[in-house]
């Protein structure tokens, strides 16, 4: 899918281009490490930064915009705490569930909102009431973390934040000196615009449950493709199979 959103990160757009940037070796909520090498997303283009569009819509999440904005221009490569509720919600997502969730949504979906990296988490950005609409949803599907079956098991612990919750963020500028020490907090997805785009709960649903169904298919695959272990080896020699077994319980 293309867009012209204002994407951040290098990698392969297409077949010879680009530079591969593997995640930062993190621990994905089910416990299993990251493999280096794996690309970034096909959707993750050119590096750019929080347009000044895009800093006035986060600013506007908060109660003195203006007072955020003069903080950012003190500050600019400081993280920034930002207030869900209003102009947005977040989800909250492991690293790798939440990579494959943006794969979904940009390779198969309608594309996301602004998405931030911060500290090994993923974070999405959604219309406000995602926060508490989605765990319903994926409680009504019988997708919810926890649950009892391999199912309910698929999808990782999501934290949603609405209302009355605030998130940390990266800096919104682009040439943060924090960003050659902190390469797992930065903008995935940069916020370009006053009014960008948001997915809602239903479509952050389906997203997770796609990306839910190809991590089952690839583990099924290499599940597959391990070789079978060899059968083991006896001391005692073959039984003879043309030998009488008799039935010592009937002893007397």
């Amino acid at each position: 899918m293309s867009s012209d959103r204002n994407l951040v990160s290098t990698a392969p757009h297409g077949p010879g281009t680009g530079t591969v940037e593997p995640l930062p070796d993190v621990f994905d909520a089910l416990g299993t490490p990251y493999t280096p090498g794996i690309p970034e997303p096909s959707h993750v283009t050119e590096v750019t930064g929080v347009t000044p569009e895009g800093a006035a819509w986060l600013a506007s999440a908060g109660t003195y915009p203006r007072s955020t904005r003069i903080l950012w221009a003190d500050r600019p490569a400081a993280p920034v705490v930002l207030a869900c509720g209003s102009a947005f919600d977040v989800v909250n997502a492991p690293a790798v569930f939440g990579r494959h969730m943006l794969d979904r949504l940009w390779d198969e979906g309608p594309g996301s909102g602004p998405v931030a990296m911060y500290r090994g988490r993923i974070l999405l950005f959604a219309a406000p009431g995602t926060a508490q609409r989605l765990p319903s949803l994926l409680e009504w599907e019988e997708w919810g973390s926890g649950g009892a079956s391999d199912r309910g098991r698929a999808i990782p612990p999501l934290l949603c934040h609405g209302t009355g919750d605030a998130v940390t963020v990266p800096a919104p500028a682009l040439a943060a000196p924090a960003a050659a020490t902190r390469p797992d907090s930065r903008w995935l997805v940069a916020p370009d615009t006053r009014d960008p785009w948001l997915p809602g709960p239903e479509i952050l649903l389906w997203a997770a449950v796609r990306a839910a169904r190809s991590a089952a298919r690839r583990q099924a695959a290499d599940r597959a493709a391990e070789p079978s272990p060899a059968a083991p080896i006896s001391i005692f020699p073959p039984a003879d199979q043309g030998a009488k077994v008799y039935d010592v319980s009937r002893r007397r």
